[in-house]
Formats: structure tokens, C-alpha cells, sequence
């Protein structure tokens, strides 16, 4: 018995999450690639698990063990009806809907249901686990499930994603399901068929009695359990809008929370108040500091956020296991840190995004973090300090925290005030900042998309018109376009507007369609920025995703397709795919060019670009710019890939002679919508 239930539980706690990066990674080429789609999906998870929670309580509290067993074998049932799993296409946006609301009812119908069933697992069975072996702990079992969970989160990167395209990785999920289906209504009849002992005793780890838990206690149990939950997403987008939107950033802070759940409830002794709540306090401070930074190298970030994320997890789980009731009242338990994750859900994956205009939820879950501290820490005896100075140990710890709350806010001005703008929505913060003034012959603007430099623009009227960064003429993308001027008039398809730059290459009788999925870009290129005016080429703007667009209208007939889409610093993943391509190479005229930013500061896309162009019988010229340190022509460093024909070896040698054609790597596995991997193309 006891290895059917340890079975079930684990079995369900592994699927339970191997699905979210799983159905995150389905969906994210249908959203923009946005770091924010994780948010929202783990809002989603969250909201269904406090469902599963409250269902498993209610289950438990009302019926006997037989009914128990009968309605939730009728729920199993009902659950396997929506095998396999697979998001509909008719879910994908269309210009103007609400990201947010459309994950989320994706996510329910295609989901929902076995979601809600396996979210349910490990609260059930530790109740009937407590209810047929009495003087046991069921505790340990929400460890295992833990175990179960951070398992699944490790081996879906490193083991699941670089073997099995999401096709396959659905169908496994599914049968997989089907087996947990069975046995967990194994498990419940066979709990039915053991007389149900007596409620086991008050256990000896716990510091509460048996008697209803109060209000009080309550409170703090959701208090604790959202202030992990809004420090992991925050972190989790703190590190995902710099770098890439991809299942290994997601799981590695979630992987932290996780293991900090096993250690406090498997180990209760490993969370001791003289290490981590110094820990946390410092890592506070630690994190407070990083917020205000000017310049945070990639490595160190993600070591301090991950390290502090431990901390703070520690801290609040820790503190909860402290206040652990007993088994009689573990559902309703289970129930309150549900609640509290869900609060810390909605509150990052659905206020913050729609309320603020800037990454306020991290300072917010910092300062939420450290009043708990403030309001748990010990405070010293008599017998250590003098009582004339115990009187005081409140009062000094209030006043440390209010410093501390003001610190927060400085920050908080500090990343908003300097900006002539400073906008957010579901795709991320946009922020324009100005250095100098028109009459300086360097002053500039730029568009920041998080902290990653999406623009910019000289503003002396002696350099306005000229394209800048990472489109200058010495640049890959400059070459190809000066090349393609020869010929006449240009029809030039861009995907990703940023401020506007490309269309300084512009000419009477050229023809820009640029392809723009944050509606909060356009307004900022056309008020802040003079490109798109000064331009004497016609400007068409297309809103929404890219390639959702492409795919919905008749053949362009671009001479030039220029693919400068980023999430963060890195292209995302369903723009560079092998069905990307095909219907990218769809849209050009005979002979016609695309042209692919790479410039990543992590990932070298060079592969990718390779296989695709070799799948259609393509060549990819590579062109790296790296500037000379006095060079005045305002370029950065930059990548860019075309894809050609072979034939342009003879029809402009020029251009293949400035680049490097990229050599055949057929040890490379091609991207495609059901399949790719990170691993291949770390730097």
C-alpha cells in the first residue's frame, strides 16, 4: 500500500511539472516568443492548483472514504476524455486580442482538466495515507512530490527537449497520464478497503496542536507562501527579459524553489534561523543594490539571483514548516500556500504587466519579504542582552526596515526618471533615454527594451538620417540593402520595427512593410524618433507577431526580408525554425534575399541558419562587423546571415566575397516548430 501511494504521488507530482515548460514551450511561438508567457502560464498553474487543493480539501472534509473513492475515480475518468494534450491553432492570437486572457483560456481547455486532477494527488493521498497508517508522517510524502517535481523541471531540459519534438513529448505526457489515471484510483479503493484508523497524533515536528488553526496562523501561512511566489516569478522575468525566453531560464529559479520545499518539509532541521535569516537579510540588501546597478554582467546576475532566490525561499518555507498543523488539518495546510501562490501568480502575471509601467514587482517582493523577516526574526533574551536593550530590538529592526523600503524606492526612481518614456505591457518595458542635446554632434536616443538596446537615433541634423548600431552601411544588413539599391526600386519586409532605423535606407519609389507584435512601439518610433518621417520611402505597419501575419496574407514579393525580431537578447525560437523559413523564402521575388539579425551576446545562431538554408537548397553568407574603437561611423558589433541562392555567387560576388559562407554541419540537428535545443548553440 504504502508503495502505491509513494507511486502515485510521484508519478503525479513528475507530470505535474513536465507539463508546464512543456505546454509553455507549445505556445510560445504563438505569443511573441515573450518571457511573459511563462508568467502567465505559472499564473494559470498556480490558480488550477489552489482548485486542486481546495477540491482535495473539500473532498476530504465531506465524504466518507467510499465517496471519496467513487467521485474521484469519476473525475479520473472524465480527466482521460481529453487525451492527448494539444493546443488547438485556432487559439493563436489575432492582432488586438489580450495575450493574457488568451493563454489563459488556451491553457484551460487544452490542459485544464488533467492538470487540475494530478494538482489534487498530493494532498489526497497524504489524507488517506494519514487516515490508514496512524502514527506515521504524511509530511514526507509532499517532500517526495517535491523530489518528484524538481526531477521532472531537471530532466526536461538536459533530457526530454533535445530528444523528443513537442508532438511526441504530448503523447508520452498522455499515456504517462493514463497510467497515473489507473493508479490513483487504485490507490483510492484500496484506502477504502483498509479500515480507516484513527486520525494519527499531533506529530512531534509540529508546534501546533490539533485544535482549528487560527485566523492568525492562516494568514501567515498564505503571507509566506505568496512572497515566494511573487520573489521566483519576478526573478524568473528578471532573468528571462535579458537573455532568452527558453525552458532552462524558466526552470532553474523554479528548480530553487522547489529545492528549498524538499529540504523544509523533508528536513526540517536543515532550515535553521542563525543561518538564513542573516542570509536573507543580506541577500536583500545584496539585491536591493544589483536593482540599482548600472551594468550587471550576465553570469554574476544569474548566480546572485538564484543564490538570493534560495535564501528567501528558505526563509519562507522554512517558517511555514514551523507553523506545519496537524494532519487532520493538512488539505486545508495545502489549501492556505496554494492560495498564497496564486496571490503571488496574479499578482506578477496579470497586475503587474497591465498596471505598471516598470519592473515594480521585484522591489515590491523584496520589501514583502523583508517586513516577514522583520515580523518573525527572534528577538534576543534577557539572559544574553541587557532587558534595557531588548526593549529596543523591535523598534531598531521597524526602523532598519523602513530604510530599507526607501532604499527600494530610490531604485525604483532611479530606473524611470531619466527616461523621456517608460512604458510596459504583457511584451515587455520599453523606455527611451536621451544623452545630450541636438546641438552635440554625439548626442543620441535610444529605445531600451528591459536592458537591451533596440535603437537608436543621432539627433544633430548632421547625422539624423543615417543609420546607426547595428543597421550602419559597414554592417551586414547595410551591405545587402546598398547592393540591392543597384537594381531599382526595393520592396523591403521588415520584422521588428525597434525605432525605425532600416527605413533610412530608404528611397523615392522603396517600399517598407515592417512587421511590429507590441503595439507600444509604434507610437514611441513616430513621436520620439524621426525615421519613419524623414524617411522619402513609403511605410506600411503591420501589427502583430510576424510570422502570424506572413502566414495570413498572399505572397509579398519582397526583394528583401529583413528578420530583426528579439525577446530580450535573443532571437525567439519560432522565427527561426525550418516552417519559418519556408514561409519566409514564400514572400521573396526570384533571386530575393532574408536577411537574419544574429547578434546575441549567449547564443551563436550560426547553425541554425546553416541547416535551414542547406533544407532549401540555399546558401547562408555570415557578415561580423566589429568596429574599431575609433571608428566614428556610430556602428556596434553585429551578425547577420542572408539566405541566397546559390546563384548569387555569380550574380553579386561582391556580396559573398564581404561575408563568409557558412560551412555544412550536418552533426546539427535543424530547428523545427516541434524541436529545438538550446545546448547546440551555447556560446
Amino acid at each position: 500500500m504504502i508503495l502505491l501511494y509513494t507511486s502515485t504521488v510521484f508519478l503525479s507530482a513528475f507530470l505535474l511539472f513536465q507539463i508546464q515548460p512543456m505546454i509553455a514551450k507549445m505556445i510560445l511561438a504563438w505569443f511573441g516568443g515573450s518571457s511573459s508567457v511563462w508568467s502567465t502560464c505559472m499564473l494559470f498553474f498556480q490558480v488550477v492548483l489552489l482548485f486542486g487543493y481546495a477540491y482535495a480539501h473539500w473532498l476530504q472534509g465531506r465524504f466518507a472514504p467510499r465517496w471519496q473513492a467513487v467521485i474521484h475515480t469519476a473525475v479520473l475518468a472524465v480527466s482521460l476524455l481529453v487525451l492527448p494534450i494539444a493546443p488547438g491553432a485556432s487559439w493563436k492570437p489575432a492582432p488586438g486580442d489580450n495575450p493574457s486572457l488568451r493563454i489563459l483560456g488556451l491553457l484551460t481547455v487544452a490542459v485544464g482538466l488533467p492538470y487540475f486532477v494530478v494538482s489534487t494527488t498530493s494532498s489526497l493521498i497524504q489524507a488517506w495515507y494519514a487516515r490508514t497508517h496512524s502514527g506515521e508522517i504524511p509530511y514526507r510524502l509532499f517532500a517526495l512530490s517535491n523530489f518528484a517535481s524538481l526531477l521532472a523541471l531537471l530532466t526536461y531540459p538536459l533530457v526530454v527537449e533535445p530528444r523528443l519534438s513537442t508532438r511526441w513529448q504530448a503523447n508520452v505526457w498522455s499515456i504517462a497520464y493514463a497510467g497515473f489515471a489507473i493508479l490513483c484510483a487504485a490507490a483510492a479503493w484500496m484506502m477504502v478497503r483498509r479500515n480507516p484508523a484513527a486520525l494519527m497524533l499531533a506529530s512531534t515536528e509540529s508546534d501546533v496542536g490539533a485544535g482549528r488553526p487560527p485566523v492568525k496562523l492562516r494568514i501567515l501561512w498564505v503571507s509566506l507562501a505568496a512572497c515566494a511566489s511573487i520573489l521566483l516569478l519576478a526573478a524568473t522575468t528578471f532573468l528571462t527579459q535579458d537573455v532568452a525566453a527558453i525552458p532552462f531560464l524558466w526552470i532553474l529559479p523554479l528548480a530553487v524553489y522547489l529545492f528549498s520545499f524538499i529540504l523544509c518539509f523533508n528536513a526540517p532541521h536543515s532550515y535553521s534561523r542563525p543561518i538564513f535569516i542573516p542570509l536573507a537579510v543580506v541577500t536583500l540588501a545584496l539585491a536591493a543594490y544589483w536593482l540599482d546597478a548600472p551594468h550587471r554582467p550576465a553570469l554574476p546576475t544569474i548566480i546572485v539571483a538564484l543564490v538570493a532566490l534560495f535564501a528567501w525561499c528558505m526563509f519562507c518555507h522554512g517558517e511555514l514548516v514551523r507553523r506545519k498543523p496537524h494532519p487532520s488539518h493538512l488539505t486545508g495546510f495545502y489549501l492556505m500556500i496554494s492560495l498564497g501562490g496564486a496571490a503571488g501568480g496574479i499578482f506578477v502575471g496579470l497586475i503587474a504587466p497591465n498596471c505598471f509601467n516598470a519592473y515594480y514587482e521585484f522591489p515590491i517582493g523584496l520589501a514583502f519579504c523583508a517586513a516577514l523577516v522583520v515580523m518573525l526574526a527572534p528577538g534576543p533574551t534577557a539572559g544574553r542582552l541587557n532587558i534595557r536593550w531588548f526593549r529596543f530590538w523591535r523598534p531598531a529592526l521597524v526602523a532598519v526596515f523602513c530604510g530599507y523600503a526607501v532604499y527600494l524606492g530610490v531604485a525604483i526612481r532611479h530606473a524611470t526618471h531619466d527616461y523621456l518614456a517608460v512604458e510596459r505591457n504583457f511584451y515587455g518595458q520599453l523606455r527611451v533615454r536621451q544623452s545630450g542635446n541636438a546641438s552635440e554632434e554625439d548626442s543620441y536616443r535610444m529605445l531600451v527594451h528591459g536592458r537591451i538596446n533596440h535603437g537608436e537615433q543621432m539627433l544633430n541634423e548632421k547625422y539624423r538620417r543615417q543609420p546607426v548600431t547595428y543597421f550602419c552601411p559597414s554592417s551586414g544588413i547595410g551591405k545587402l540593402i546598398t547592393a540591392r539599391s543597384h537594381a531599382g526600386p526595393l520592396r523591403v519586409g521588415v520584422m521588428g520595427m525597434g525605432c525605425g532605423t532600416l527605413v533610412a535606407y530608404g528611397r523615392p519609389g522603396d517600399s517598407y512593410r515592417i512587421y511590429e507584435i507590441n503595439p507600444l512601439v509604434p507610437p514611441l518610433a513616430e513621436t520620439l524618433f524621426t525615421y519613419l518621417k524623414d524617411t522619402p520611402a513609403k511605410v506600411e505597419i503591420a501589427l502583430g507577431d510576424a510570422r502570424l501575419s506572413l502566414e495570413r496574407e498572399p505572397n509579398q514579393q519582397f526583394d528583401l526580408l529583413v528578420m530583426d525580431a528579439f525577446s530580450g537578447d535573443s532571437v525567439p525560437v519560432h522565427l527561426v525554425t525550418r516552417e519559418a523559413f519556408q514561409m519566409y523564402l514564400r514572400h521573396l521575388k526570384p533571386g530575393g534575399l532574408l536577411a537574419v539579425n544574429v547578434t546575441n551576446t549567449y547564443l551563436d545562431l550560426r547553425p541554425v541558419m546553416e541547416r535551414a538554408a542547406s533544407y532549401f537548397g540555399k546558401i547562408a553568407i555570415y557578415y561580423d562587423l566589429e568596429p574599431d574603437e575609433d571608428d566614428d561611423s556610430f556602428c556596434f558589433g553585429s551578425d547577420w546571415v542572408a539566405i541566397a541562392d546559390p546563384s548569387i555567387r555569380q550574380t553579386a560576388p561582391e556580396l559573398v566575397k564581404a561575408g563568409q559562407v557558412l560551412a555544412p554541419r550536418s552533426d546539427f540537428r535543424m530547428w523545427t516548430d516541434d524541436f529545438s535545443s538550446m545546448w547546440g548553440v551555447l556560446r
